[in-house]
């Protein structure tokens, strides 16, 4: 009797798929894998795009559109092809994309080319993220076998894939940011990724080929990892170096992101080589003529620069420094001789919520110096910030603050009408612009009303400036600059908005290059 002959329209076999657990894991790890890369970026990309609504908006719109993408796509392709042998690809080049993404970006932010940088990071955040987020419609068809499960499957995975979002974003904020540098961190992912897909494979071909890819996948992140980064110290929140610098032996620069940030003179503190610092200095005297004591505090650290100028100036002055970034605390300490006492406290901490616990009218001054020169932390400019600083200050008290500005000064204008609204007597200080005819020159004189982009320094106080004696400490100084108050800096001022809590746009009214 001859066999029957089989029935074209019967379904094939199932192939086989894998087991709950492995499908478990891998739509897991995708998926904070993926969030992990997101957070990152945002850091990685701060020093050169600042840290702003717009940066922060790019990167998670090309996130949820990588996301978007590799689902579609890995749904498409799970059904034209077996998924199984795609599914360690996926990872392995995820990983080795992700491991290559700080130099890649470091290296394209060195031309200044912001296109390129955007290019750059553009590639680093969707490619990864597309290839990562196929995976889980690519385990989905692996793991259903019944079209009455599918709901089942489907919501079980999809929920998985949410809790490793949550546990990748989670991880990333509080524990790995912290501790763990930047580059560090996307090295070691990418090398775990490389894992994850030798691993597959070893489960999938055999120990041999699996042996080979994980060898394959430690070397490469190895070698990535052996890539100089181009920092001394990758800190929570910079890229930073310390250089020696300046005709003193004991000149150091402090390099954050690329951008000279601080300058201290290890053998004298008194020495002030930035024009910014200098107006500081000359705000100061202007406002507390001799040399007695002050009790001050700063928003900022950056070299402790004017902390030190005022306990060597002002023998008996104290200061409290509220600085964000635990790492560049450390590298004043091994670095630039920082040296913390009971009149000289260094305080990691945000600035706002430093100020807060500060005892109400128990400060002569108070120094901002927090902005930089692509990010403003946009709540130390606000109305309510200035409340904070008010309080502390007593009746005499001034409020000094740098802050960097480019193009129409839009944020300075309003910096300085937010100021405006607070105290009644504020003065800018910064580097007079050029009259319409051209540069300044003897036969082109500078601006009396108007200043030029850069470091602007505000002095805001209950008391009235004394403009003349501002005037003459930045001379004394060598300083060059000129002076706003009264109703020059009206003028200047316009129709500037007032920062609040509430409406503070200062990613959109800052320039952060001249000529922009």
């Amino acid at each position: 009797m001859s066999a029957a002959a089989p029935d074209p329209s019967a379904p094939e076999p199932a192939q086989p798929g894998i087991g709950d657990l492995t499908a478990g894991a891998l739509v897991f790890g995708s998926s904070a894998a993926v969030l992990v890369v997101e957070i990152v970026a945002l850091r990685l990309l701060a020093p050169y795009l600042g840290l702003t609504l717009e940066t922060s908006t790019t990167v998670i719109g090309l996130a949820l559109a990588a996301i978007a993408a590799g689902s579609w796509a890995g749904g498409r392709a799970a059904d034209r092809s077996d998924p199984r042998s795609a599914v360690a690809p996926l990872l392995g080049v995820s990983g080795v994309v992700v491991a290559l993404t700080p130099f890649a970006v470091r290296a394209a932010a060195e031309p200044g080319s912001s296109a390129l940088l955007f290019l750059v990071a553009a590639a680093t955040i969707v490619v990864p993220g597309a290839l990562l987020s196929a995976v889980t419609p690519m385990v989905t068809k692996l793991l259903l076998h019944d079209l009455g499960e599918t709901g089942t499957v489907v919501g079980r995975l999809s929920g998985i894939g949410t809790v490793g979002a949550i546990v990748g974003t989670v991880l990333t904020g509080f524990v790995l940011i912290s501790h763990v540098r930047v580059s560090a961190i996307l090295v070691g992912l990418g090398v775990l990724l490389g894992v994850a897909a030798a691993a597959f494979e070893l489960r999938r071909r055999g120990p041999a080929v699996g042996l080979l890819a994980v060898g394959g996948a430690l070397l490469a992140g190895g070698t990535a990892g052996l890539v100089p980064s181009g920092c001394e110290v990758e800190t929570t929140y910079h890229c930073a170096t310390v250089e020696a610098a300046g005709s003193s032996t004991g000149g150091r620069l402090l390099v954050l992101d690329g951008l000279r940030h601080s300058f201290v003179d290890l053998d004298d503190p008194t020495y002030l080589e930035f024009s910014y610092t200098r107006a500081y200095a000359a705000a100061i005297d202007a406002m507390f003529p001799g040399d007695g004591p002050l009790s001050a505090h700063h928003l900022g650290a950056g070299g402790v620069t004017m902390p030190r100028w005022l306990a060597a100036t002002r023998p008996g002055s104290t200061s409290v420094v509220s600085e964000i970034d635990g790492g560049v605390v450390q590298l004043d300490r091994d670095d630039l001789g920082l040296r913390t006492s009971r009149a000289l406290q260094v305080r990691v901490e945000d600035g706002r919520l430093g100020m807060r616990d500060v005892n109400a009218g128990s400060l002569d001054l108070v120094v901002g110096d927090a902005f930089g020169g692509v990010s403003v932390p946009w709540h130390l400019t606000t109305l309510e910030m200035l409340d904070e600083v008010h309080r502390a200050l007593d009746g005499d008290g001034v409020y000094v603050l740098n802050l960097i500005d480019h193009g129409q000064l839009r944020l300075a204008r309003a910096e300085a009408r937010t100021l405006q609204e607070r105290w009644p007597h504020v003065a800018v200080l910064g580097a007079p612009a050029p009259t319409s005819a051209g540069p300044a020159s003897t036969s082109s004189p500078a601006s009396a009303d108007e200043v030029e982009g850069g470091n602007l320094v505000m002095v805001a106080s209950e008391r009235p400036l004394d403009v003349d004696a501002l005037r003459a400490q930045l001379d004394r100084r060598q300083v060059g600059w000129t002076v706003l108050a009264g109703s020059t800096l009206d003028r200047w001022v316009g129709d500037a908005p007032v920062l609040t809590d509430d409406y503070a746009p200062v990613d959109q009214l800052l320039t952060t290059r001249a000529g922009a």
